[in-house]
């Protein structure tokens, strides 16, 4: 039981903190704000001020030829003007109530967005991909829906609320009285399933993110989904996860629903009392008809924002379960930040020092240990091994998309935690296994190292890469467009842009991770001797599982197990008949390991 108490008390202080964080995202709109405010106040002077003209208009027809024909036609016109007013008052409130809202929300998801460029590699490698783009697109739209229908009824609701009190006390306090002290029903009933609502509409946003993950994952991974015949064992996980879903939008959705039945219920009761308590003080000579007619419709009026501010509150309980979820991924730790005394060296010479660097990606987990290397520069470095054994690691470190647990590594003498990421990774030409390229034309991804590159120069290096043929047969050539990732040209065209791209750049060292894993033997040939024209003077890290792309390397690292077990050139680790000479074997002579 005081668990549980503690529990719902953890619940409150976290809704409090979402809305004051919100709130300071608020305030930077805050002219906005005030005018919404007084806007909404200017509605509901006018509306409420119509009930009581409305009233005197009922007290001047008082019976069968008693009736003021110039009172009755000048409090019609002022009913006309007044009802304009509250009109065009109402439609501004909603113009700013939308301005303020969409630029909240586009100002936190640029947040959303900045900090996931921020975030440590780590984070992003743990995480589904489908779960974040949740976050900063259906919750933050499931934001912006709450809280644009809090400022367009809840600051309407308050002001009206306030106004018909006002209003009723001064035609009868008591009946006023009566009204008041069965308000606190109605928030009894609200406060009650808003506190049960809120967990609902949080776990209805933490499944929607998991399923958009899954989807996500699903989509990338269909030719693997296939071809592994996985099709109805992944609906049945879309299906589990779908249905835990829909039982938890089912029970927000039943408290959500309930809620403002609820409050109407309350409401009835209150217009009840008003209608018979009044009838009895027109009998008695305590208010005239007009004024009964007029307490009427502040009753309803009265009675209506709390039917509104219910359903707004639950609309509130979602959104704010949602910024939560979106605030959350912008206040995560970012990646270390450069050292204040970083440096930007705008080229390097080359020289590469590992001195006894540990790493894990897990804790307790040792990956790399006691690691030391030492590339001069202009050496052709070509690291193999086995799955698994740190070669794609050794990488992620060199180029600082990881830090070391100790130990350093040095660029030129520089520990590169001394040097700012920007001019590290700008030193370096990198090449993946994997592709990746840019929604754009042909030409913006080749260029992207470089936009300022001339077209001579741009087509010489397509001419390098053995693509500028098969760009000029396309349509539009090198203006032809890039659909998502490059789905419309082959694996190997795919690594041959990006192999362009990194010749562009002109870096100053080189990294290949299985550059050319994609692309046939004929013109891996020639890619290489383009390699090889570009590494002269480069200091160069080649990881590769074809053993016939590295004998000319000046140096061949063999990892096992985090370590270098061996080192030498080709010949030399030949020779020796090891490790290196067992994967060599393997790959020409069929030998098994």
């Amino acid at each position: 039981m005081a668990g549980s108490k503690e529990k719902k008390k953890v619940n409150r202080a976290g809704q409090t903190q979402i809305i004051k964080k919100v709130l300071r995202y608020l305030g930077r709109y805050r002219i906005f704000l005030w005018a919404s405010l007084l806007l909404a106040l200017i509605t509901v002077v006018m509306q409420l001020y119509i009930p009581k003209i409305t009233g005197t208009v009922v007290d001047y027809m008082a019976g069968k030829g008693q009736v003021d024909f110039d009172g009755v036609v000048n409090d019609v016109v002022k009913v006309i003007i007044a009802a304009c007013i509250a009109g065009l008052a109402q439609w501004l409130q909603n113009l700013c109530n939308n301005k303020m809202t969409y630029d909240v929300v586009k100002d936190i998801r640029n947040d959303a967005f900045d900090k996931i460029e921020k975030l440590p590699l780590s984070y992003i490698d743990s995480h589904p991909v489908g779960e974040m783009e949740s976050r900063v697109i259906a919750d933050a739209d499931q934001f912006a829906d709450g809280l644009l229908m809090g400022f367009t009824q809840l600051f309407t609701g308050v002001i009206t609320i306030a106004g018909t009190l006002i209003f009723m006390i001064s035609i009868d306090g008591w009946i006023a009285l009566a009204v008041v002290a069965l308000t606190p029903l109605s928030f009894v009933v609200a406060g009650f399933i808003s506190k049960r609502s809120y967990k609902m509409f949080r776990r209805q946003s933490e499944l929607r993110g998991e399923q958009t993950g899954f989807i996500n994952e699903m989509v990338e991974g269909q030719k693997v989904v296939k071809a592994f015949n996985r099709r109805e064992k992944t609906v049945e996980e879309f299906d589990e996860i779908n249905k835990r879903l829909t039982e938890t939008s089912l029970k927000a959705t039943f408290f959500s629903s309930i809620t403002n039945p609820s409050t109407r219920f309350v409401n009835s009761i209150v217009y009840a009392v008003v209608g018979v308590t009044g009838a009895v003080r027109v009998i008695h000579g305590g208010m005239t008809v007009g004024g009964l007619t007029a307490f009427l419709s502040y009753a309803t009026q009265y009675a209506k924002p709390f039917n509104e501010i219910s359903g707004v509150v639950t609309d509130l309980q979602n959104a704010v379960a949602c910024a939560g979820r979106v605030l959350e991924l912008i206040e995560l730790e970012p990646q270390v930040p450069d050292a204040k005394d970083a440096i930007a060296p705008d080229s390097f010479r080359g020289q590469v020092d590992v001195k006894d660097v540990d790493f894990s990606y897990v804790k307790g987990q040792n990956l790399i240990r006691g690691f030391n290397l030492s590339v001069n520069p202009g050496q052709k470095i070509a690291i193999v091994g086995p799955t698994g054994c740190g070669k794609t690691t050794l990488i992620n470190l060199l180029m600082r998309f990881y830090d070391v647990d100790s130990g350093a590594i040095y660029v030129d003498g520089t520990d590169i935690r001394k040097l700012t990421r920007h001019a590290l990774r700008e030193g370096y030409g990198m090449v993946l296994q994997e592709t990746w390229l840019k929604s754009g034309t042909i030409r913006e991804n080749i260029t992207m190292g470089n936009p300022d590159v001339s077209e001579e120069e741009m087509i010489r290096v397509a001419k390098t890469c053995h693509i500028d043929s098969f760009i000029r047969r396309l349509p539009e050539g090198y203006d032809t467009k890039v659909s998502e990732n490059g789905e419309d040209f082959s694996q190997g065209q795919r690594q041959l842009l990006c192999i362009a791209r990194v010749m562009m750049c002109n870096p100053s060292m080189l990294i290949l991770d299985e550059a050319t894993s994609s692309i046939d033997t004929r013109t891996e040939l020639k890619i290489q001797d383009a390699f090889n024209a570009m590494m002269v003077g480069r200091t160069s890290f080649i990881v590769a599982h074809r053993l016939s792309t590295i004998r000319n390397a000046d140096c061949i690292l063999v990892m096992k197990d985090g370590h270098i077990i061996e080192k030498g050139t080709h010949n030399e680790l030949m020779q020796r008949q090891g490790f290196y000479y067992d994967l060599y074997q393997s790959q020409f002579m069929g030998r098994v390991i």
